[in-house]
């Protein structure tokens, strides 16, 4: 986390992006379960007042035949293949419900032409989710590089453990000004104002 001001933050632009709050990585007994996931999808839970209708849900599936690299991948984790409606790739209940769109991809990063149509071209992303270390940083690079401004909420996000959610998120930091590192409270006071 960085001690650089978030600057201004209109919560009337842009779109929250919620990244993989599955049950793949929310259930403690899964092989793929993220340790601080309920921090998280806490921190994600008082954004999505502030964002009314402007959110996206992203949901990681696997492929139905895994293709060059990703058939290296899936020989490590054998059970995850499975269909994209099987349960595991379910959101989890706390978000299942709501209204936002969600977007379904085979790749850990989520920005593609999908995501681009509910996101304004020269408006934001606001990402929080699971895992900062993969699927967050995945989906923030792809948009900072389509010309997106990203803005990462710290504090909704979780990693595969404390020190790559760190170190991922001081990466993301490095691409000021096209990624900007916030919390939640820096997000609702901006969206307050």
């Amino acid at each position: 986390m960085t001690d650089r001001p978030v600057g201004r933050v209109a919560a009337d632009t842009g779109l929250l992006t919620v990244i993989d709050m599955q049950r793949v990585f929310g259930e403690p007994d899964s092989p793929w379960a993220t340790p601080r996931y309920a921090e998280a999808a806490a921190g994600v839970r008082r954004l999505l007042p502030a964002f009314g209708d402007r959110v996206a849900f992203t949901r990681f599936v696997a492929p139905t035949k895994p293709e060059g690299a990703w058939r290296a991948y899936y020989e490590q984790w054998p059970f995850a293949l499975r269909p994209p409606d099987d349960p595991l790739w379910d959101l989890t209940d706390d978000f299942a419900g709501h209204p936002g769109h969600v977007v379904t991809a085979t790749t850990f990063g989520k920005w593609g032409p999908e995501l681009a149509r509910h996101a304004q071209r020269d408006g934001r992303l606001v990402l929080a989710g699971v895992s900062t270390d993969c699927c967050v940083l995945s989906t923030a690079l792809a948009a900072a590089d389509a010309g997106i401004e990203v803005l990462v909420a710290a504090d909704a996000c979780a990693g595969v453990d404390d020190d790559s959610h760190a170190k991922a998120l001081h990466v993301m930091d490095l691409y000021r000004p096209l990624i900007r590192v916030t919390t939640v409270a820096e997000l609702l006071e901006a969206a307050a104002r």
